[in-house]
């Protein structure tokens, strides 16, 4: 089974191109949706999406269960996480989606399917972590794909990278 990470910042489009890939037939979990995340007390001055104190990390005993699974042809798992990095080697691709930090706080703004990015800061955190956090991504991650372009185009993209034909 080929398994594929597919990061990036808030508003870059993990979920849409997670639930893009399920409708298609694929196994594609979001991290953040499935009970694989929890949030977790950090220091008070640790950057964070979630702000002061608190941050929003995956739950490492879920994500090895669900990485130890080997039911499907492809599994494709949505999601940013400080603890992340400690998967990297069980992802057989690792895909940044990324996009114009404009882009993303109209898409922070106007989405309905998370209510992230709605109250006050949370926006200013995700650009502050585009400067600090995306280069890190962006080194742990074979393949970068800019989310301006249309979802369909994105996943078709994605598609490409792991070898999938539509």
């Amino acid at each position: 089974m080929k398994r594929v990470l597919l990061t990036g910042m808030s508003g870059t489009g993990k979920s849409s191109v997670i639930g893009a890939l399920a409708a298609r037939g694929y196994r594609a979990v979001d991290a953040d949706a499935s009970g694989l995340s929890e949030v977790v007390s950090v220091p008070d001055d640790e950057l964070t999406g979630l702000g002061p104190g608190l941050d929003w990390v995956w739950r490492e005993d879920r994500i090895r269960d669900l990485l130890a699974t080997d039911d499907t042809g492809v599994l494709f798992l949505g999601g940013c996480s400080p603890n992340q990095g400690l998967f990297y080697p069980r992802f057989d691709h690792i895909i940044l989606l990324t996009v114009p930090a404009g882009v993303i706080v109209e898409r922070l703004a106007t989405r309905t399917t998370n209510p992230f990015g709605k109250r006050l800061g949370e926006v200013a955190r995700t650009l502050d972590l585009i400067h600090t956090v995306e280069p890190l991504l962006r080194r742990g991650a074979g393949h970068v794909i800019d989310t301006s372009i249309p979802l369909d185009r994105v996943v078709a993209e994605v598609l490409r990278i792991v070898g999938v034909r539509e």
